[in-house]
C-alpha cells in the first residue's frame, strides 16, 4: 500500500509560503451555516472543505485567486479571496418533477462495477473527488433501481465521513448534474472495510446513458490525523496532516480520466500525439452498485 508520505512533506515544505485565510459560509435567507461545502481554488486542484458549523481555512499562496463554493441544494458561487470572511450561498428553487413510485418487487438483484482484478491500493490521492462511470446495459431493464452503493475504504480513524456523488452524463459524455437533491453524507470505522450504503429511497434509477459515482473525501478537522514527519533538509520533525478515509482504487486502462480541478471536471487522455486513442493506465475507485427490481 502507498500513502501520502511524500506528499505530505513536500507540501509542508513549501507551506511557510503560504498564506492562512479563514471564513465562514451561510445560507443567504436564514444565515444558518453551510456544513461540507466543497471550496476549490479557481483553476487550480486544490481545496478545502468546510467545517458543520460553516468555518473553514485554506492556504494560498496568491491572494488574488478565486474561490469556488459547490453545495448541493445552493447556486455554486465564485468569490475573490479578498472577500471568503463570510459567503452568502443562494438555495437553488427547486422545481421538482412529478415523482411516480412504481412498485418494487426486490426479489432480483445485480452487482455491476466489480474491480477487473483483486488487487487494490489504496493513497492519499487527489483530486478529493473520484469518479467511477457505469455503462448501462440492456439486461439492467429487468433492475432498474439502486438499492446499494458499494465502497472500500481504508480509516485510521472512526466515524470517518465523506459524501458520495451521483451524476447524470451529459451531452458530451462528462459528469453532468447531479441526481439528487441535497448531499449524501457517510460515515466509515476505522480499518479496511467494504462497506454498503442503502440508496433505495432516494428511488433512483440507472440512466440509460449511464452513471458516474464519485467519492468525495471531507478536509474537516475530525477526519484528520496529525504526526510529525522527520524533513532531512533542516533535520526538524514537522507536522503533517491526512484526511480519512483513503479509498481503495484498482489500476485500470481506460480511454480517459475525469479530474475535478478548479470547481469543474476536466477530461484527461492520452498525451501522446502520434497514438491518441490508446488507453491510458488510471485509478479507479473500489466502487459497485447493487440494482433490484
Amino acid at each position: 500500500m502507498k500513502n501520502s508520505f511524500f506528499f505530505g512533506l513536500l507540501f509542508f515544505v513549501g507551506f511557510s509560503a503560504l498564506a492562512q485565510i479563514r471564513g465562514v459560509v451561510k445560507d443567504s435567507i436564514d444565515g444558518k451555516p453551510v456544513p461540507y461545502v466543497t471550496i476549490s481554488v479557481e483553476n487550480e486542484n486544490f481545496g478545502t472543505t468546510s467545517e458543520e458549523n460553516g468555518e473553514f481555512k485554506i492556504h494560498v499562496s496568491d491572494k488574488s485567486k478565486k474561490l469556488v463554493f459547490s453545495a448541493l441544494g445552493f447556486e455554486r458561487k465564485t468569490v475573490s479571496i479578498s472577500d471568503v470572511s463570510e459567503v452568502r450561498l443562494k438555495p437553488t428553487a427547486l422545481q421538482l418533477d412529478e415523482v411516480v413510485i412504481s412498485k418494487r418487487f426486490e426479489t432480483q438483484k445485480k452487482e455491476i462495477g466489480e474491480p477487473e482484478n483483486a488487487i487494490l491500493e489504496t493513497f492519499d490521492k487527489a483530486p478529493r473527488i473520484d469518479i467511477k462511470f457505469f455503462p448501462y446495459d440492456p439486461s439492467y431493464k429487468k433492475t432498474r433501481y439502486l438499492k446499494q452503493v458499494v465502497l472500500v475504504t481504508d480509516s485510521k480513524i472512526n466515524d470517518a465521513t465523506f459524501k458520495i456523488h451521483f451524476y447524470s452524463v451529459d451531452a458530451n459524455g462528462y459528469p453532468g448534474e447531479e441526481l439528487l437533491e441535497k448531499d449524501f453524507i457517510v460515515a466509515v470505522d476505522k480499518g479496511v472495510s467494504k462497506t454498503k450504503f442503502n440508496v433505495s429511497k432516494f428511488n433512483l434509477i440507472m440512466p440509460k446513458t449511464g452513471l458516474f459515482v464519485g467519492f468525495e473525501k471531507l478536509l474537516i478537522d475530525k477526519n484528520s490525523v496529525e504526526k510529525m514527519v522527520m524533513n532531512y533538509n533542516t533535520n526538524e520533525a514537522l507536522p503533517v496532516t491526512t484526511y480519512y478515509p483513503f479509498m481503495l482504487y484498482n489500476n485500470v486502462k481506460r480511454n480517459f480520466q475525469f479530474v475535478f480541478i478548479g470547481g469543474k471536471w476536466i477530461r484527461k487522455s492520452n498525451p501522446d500525439q502520434n497514438n491518441p486513442a490508446d488507453k491510458i493506465r488510471i485509478y479507479e475507485p473500489a466502487i459497485t452498485i447493487i440494482l433490484t427490481n
